[in-house]
């Protein structure tokens, strides 16, 4: 059986609806463009998905380095990667982080759509967040570091693991649900469990570790409403609990930058 990647996704607002590419660049934080802008609320916490479901019906697009904004009943808004912005000092899932405020026209949008008031923000080259500053040292090395993401710079998930739970489910939910970076076919189900490193195309990636699964994916995309019966979480709990949780695809280090395009092999190296 022979493993190639099917699939690249990308989600330059955290939370929002993603971006289907046929091909993407590699850097050390993860995929260009992925996870590089996010919601944050009048106190300066990250708000997610989780807290606010309608995130997922906003449609963001690079432009020339900017963002656009777009989703029913609001204007499109260009929204311009601040040059010399003010800092905002932040934590994704306790890694601090330092970005910079986006304009006072995306806080008005972004208030406006989700009916309270947030700001949006931006990480640009030089603001850092280290992956050991939210694990303690547990994965990665010192040089590592990630985005806005939740806690690693890629997410992986077979096409197995997920045909295996759709066969469980009456309603089939799409691979989104899950908001992986890449997405793998011609494996048996949850093979990336057992996967240490992988080469993709010319990459190289560290398979960290199981990506743990939250209410998030109780989001139908296309609505931003959770499904009243828990589902998938529901099912995947029956059958993907381990001691660190409910688990569904795995986190990637890239420690081979480069391209990667849908199509590529994916062979494990270890």
């Amino acid at each position: 059986m022979t493993a190639t990647l099917s699939a690249i996704h990308i989600f330059p607002l955290k939370s929002a609806a993603p971006l289907t590419l046929d091909a993407a660049v590699v850097e050390t934080r993860g995929l260009v463009q992925d996870r590089r802008w996010m919601v944050i609320d009048e106190s300066g916490k990250f708000v997610t998905g989780r807290q606010q479901s309608r995130l997922t019906l906003i449609h963001a697009r690079i432009s020339g380095g900017d963002l656009e904004l777009a989703a029913t009943g609001m204007p499109t808004l260009h929204v311009k990667a601040p040059a010399q912005g003010v800092r905002v000092d932040t934590a994704v899932w306790g890694a601090a982080v330092t970005p910079q405020l986006a304009d006072e026209s995306a806080h008005r949008w972004i208030s406006a759509f989700l009916g309270a008031p947030h700001r949006l923000v931006h990480m640009d080259d030089n603001c850092m967040r280290r992956l050991k500053a939210g694990y303690d040292g547990r994965y990665g090395e010192d040089s590592d570091e990630v985005s806005f993401a939740d806690g690693f710079p890629l997410l992986l998930i077979s096409q197995g693991a997920l045909d295996l739970l759709n066969s469980k489910l009456t309603q089939p939910v799409p691979m989104l649900r899950f908001r992986p970076n890449l997405v793998v076919a011609g494996t048996t189900a949850h093979a990336e469990d057992d996967w240490k490193r992988i080469r993709v195309g010319a990459c190289e990636f560290e398979v960290a570790k199981p990506c743990t699964r939250c209410v998030f994916t109780t989001v139908d995309l296309e609505t931003g409403m959770r499904d009243p019966s828990g589902e998938p979480l529901r099912t995947l709990t029956s059958y993907r609990r381990s001691a660190d949780g409910v688990t569904f695809g795995q986190n990637l280090i890239p420690r081979k930058l480069g391209a990667v395009r849908v199509g590529d092999a994916v062979e494990v190296l270890t």
